[in-house]
């Protein structure tokens, strides 16, 4: 399975407009600044297993489901 990303190499890259850029990253600081964000990274520290689930797969069906497939 191709997991990368393919990029049409004809197509033009768009450039962000600089007051754009910098409003994104003023809203991920003071994302990863909130007290939620705080609080969740202090619950990983205090026990880095508690979130990981059991079959290490975020879904763990679907996961199986992907083991089992075969191309035609």
């Amino acid at each position: 399975m191709d997991l990368h990303f393919s990029f049409d190499r004809a197509c033009e890259v768009t450039v962000l407009p600089h007051d754009l850029a910098v409003l994104m990253v003023g809203v991920a600081q003071r994302q990863a600044a909130s007290a939620t964000a705080l609080a969740q990274a202090g619950l990983y520290v205090a026990d880095p297993v508690l979130f990981r689930p059991l079959h290490g797969a975020f879904n763990g069906p679907m996961a199986a489901t992907y083991r089992r497939w075969k191309e035609p």
